[in-house]
């Protein structure tokens, strides 16, 4: 029986972690990989300390730090979160069950899907959801960005360096990144920006030939001939683990408390799972070392020596 199980391995879980190996609180982090979506960020000029570091380079340091604390990392997904009166068990996908009298949940988003036809069949063929990872394969070659965020302008930006001409999609009749990366995706010549579109078609025969497009005001439909589509369309919360007594809100996060505090006593939550708005890496890790103090607090009272 551990004190706290920290379920995910990303900057709130892993800075609850680091918090959790100071207070000495008997603790384990269980996540399949450690970095979340912050690894695949490019560019990262937000964080303080570091005025440009990629997001892969600032987890690794995040992970250095986790490690030299000693934390011990369970690599395993997990598949169910189970309430036993004043403890929990977090079962995992190897077949394990990992006790505690506390959890702190920090599992993150996953990327959402088009929900176009042929996407399923040319994942990993041509449709990618991490240009940080993918972008080089795609050398001298036209692509597909799909979604004008913060993500998706910056997969465009990547993908600058290496694409012949980057196609960059909106549902909506506006960008919606913040204005620096706006003016960067706009000063660049080898790009179409298409507002008012939606993918409705990947197509090809063993790997991506092109999309199929329609403009959602006039129902026109065409065909672009491309080598590869960046879906970023945004996340959805990594919640289908959880029991139904922990509260969500109508987007499936988990919602808290200024504390971090869940609805099920025992049981906090941090980082980007969560109701808190802007999902960015510093308040993830904020969030995570507010989670760990809160549930101090309350082993503290709950559980005395």
């Amino acid at each position: 029986m551990h004190d706290l199980i920290i379920i995910g391995g990303g900057p709130a879980g892993m800075t609850a972690a680091v918090y959790a190996a100071r207070k000495k609180v008997d603790h384990i982090l269980v996540s399949p990989q450690v970095g979340g979506q912050a690894m695949w960020a490019a560019e990262v000029e937000n964080y303080l300390g570091y005025r440009f570091i990629s997001g892969y380079d600032l987890v690794q340091k995040f992970e250095f730090h986790v490690r030299d604390f000693g934390v011990q990392v369970v690599e395993e997904a997990v598949s169910s979160l189970k309430i036993n009166g004043k403890t929990f068990a977090v079962e995992t996908g190897a077949g394990n069950t990992y006790e505690s009298r506390m959890v702190i949940i920090a599992s993150g988003r996953s990327a959402k899907r088009l929900g176009a036809v042929g996407e399923d069949k040319f994942m990993g063929r041509g449709v990618t959801y991490c240009a940080t990872c993918d972008a080089p394969l795609f050398a001298g070659e036209d692509v597909a960005v799909v979604g004008t965020g913060n993500a998706g302008l910056d997969a465009a930006i990547q993908l600058f360096q290496f694409a012949d001409h980057v196609y960059v999609i909106e549902a909506q009749d506006h960008l919606t990144a913040d204005m620096e990366l706006q003016d960067r995706v706009r000063a660049e010549k080898d790009k179409t920006i298409m507002l008012r579109t939606q993918v409705t078609e990947v197509h090809g025969d063993k790997f991506v030939s092109g999309i199929r497009v329609k403009n959602l005001d006039t129902a026109e439909e065409k065909d672009i001939p491309l080598a590869g589509v960046f879906v970023e369309i945004g996340a959805v919360p990594n919640v289908g683990f959880l029991p139904p007594e922990v509260k969500m809100n109508r987007w499936n996060e988990i919602e808290i408390d200024c504390g971090c505090h869940t609805s099920v006593p025992g049981i906090f939550a941090a980082g980007d799972v969560t109701s808190v708005p802007g999902k960015q890496i510093v308040i993830a890790a904020g969030d995570g070392a507010k989670s760990l103090l809160s549930a101090y607090d309350y082993f503290v009272h709950n559980f005395p020596a």
